[in-house]
């Protein structure tokens, strides 16, 4: 039987393990976002559920500098680069390496990046300590700022999106030192391709924001691609030089069935999140990652959710019966 680092690193490898590695995640309550609090709380959570890797969830807010909330093009430039350790980025660099410390050599660990465009979305509101899994539809008032910022300064908004991505970049870098082994970089596209914001938004402010991080992090082992809500351009990030894609195949498409022959990277995915773990039986779980491994065939995969999933509404034994499945091969 392999180890799981065995395991990822076979899927990494694009061969075949044991058993695909099996990794799910969530937003943890505010009282364990931070410190020693939210160390136990990954190890609990790895622990309970037998993990193969771990992602180390970022909830600490973006460090605004002088910017309090962004609702105007004076507010937009005010968003400077800052060190990768500023503000409550630390205590994000604490709990990768401690995390990365205790975990090591045996579960391999990346960490939580959000793109330009999702931070500079958080930006417009007040910091919030709670957080959930993401609407798959629709937009918000978040979203009416910037498109207002876009209307009236389109160059200022790409100015503060390459700020708000060196800094990214400077975390990222941190991030490695502290002995991640690579990051999951969360972006999405069906919030900025909308008419309201212009066409070509995402391809002309928002990818360049994307592969510079992505740079930032070449060296890392374990760079996976998270394509948030329902992806436009699929084609376009799958060629992101990334080692994993991770997408809601289920809720959102494409299937995984569609993606096996049109992207190079591993696929993780399989099981909805937003369905079948939070109200199906343990039965429907371990059925949707039967045919998640039916469904890629030879393709390098990893067992996981299409995105985080509801802690409070999701009965443990779904996520057990998912590593089960798992872990019961090929078969």
């Amino acid at each position: 039987m392999m180890t799981k680092r065995e395991r990822v690193q076979a899927v990494l490898g694009s061969t075949r393990p044991d058993c695909p590695p099996v990794s799910c995640w969530h937003h943890f309550p505010p009282d364990q976002i931070s410190g020693q609090a939210a160390v136990d709380a990954h190890l609990r959570h790895l622990e309970t559920y037998d993990f193969d890797f771990l992602k180390i969830m970022n909830d600490h807010p973006y460090p605004r500098g002088e910017v309090t909330t962004v609702q105007s093009v004076a507010d937009l430039r005010k968003i400077k680069p800052q060190p990768g350790d500023a503000g409550p980025l630390a205590g994000q660099l604490d709990i990768v390496r401690i995390l990365a410390r205790r975990l090591a050599p045996d579960v391999p660990t990346c960490t939580t990046v959000f793109n330009t465009w999702a931070t500079l979305r958080q930006l417009t509101q007040p910091p919030s300590d709670r957080h959930g899994p993401p609407k798959l539809d629709g937009t918000d008032e978040r979203d009416e700022v910037i498109a207002t910022l876009l209307k009236e300064d389109r160059d200022a908004v790409q100015a503060a999106l390459l700020a708000i991505a060196q800094t990214q970049v400077a975390f990222v870098l941190e991030c490695l030192k502290a002995g991640a082994e690579g990051i999951f970089l969360s972006v999405r596209d069906d919030w900025v391709d909308r008419p309201a914001n212009g066409k070509d938004t995402y391809r002309d402010l928002v990818r360049p924001a994307d592969l510079m991080i992505l740079e930032a992090a070449a060296s890392a082992s374990l760079n996976i691609l998270h394509i948030c809500g329902r992806p436009l351009d699929f084609k376009g990030f799958a060629q992101y030089p990334v080692h994993v894609l991770n997408w809601a195949d289920r809720a959102a498409g494409p299937s995984i069935a569609y993606a096996r022959d049109r992207v190079k990277p591993a696929i993780a995915g399989g099981v909805d999140n937003l369905n079948t773990l939070p109200n199906g039986s343990a039965e429907d779980c371990a059925a949707q990652v039967h045919d998640a491994i039916r469904q890629a065939k030879d393709h390098p995969l990893m067992i996981t959710p299409g995105c985080t999933f509801d802690g409070q509404a999701v009965p443990p034994a779904n996520i057990h019966a998912m590593v089960r499945a798992a872990r019961s091969g090929y078969a």
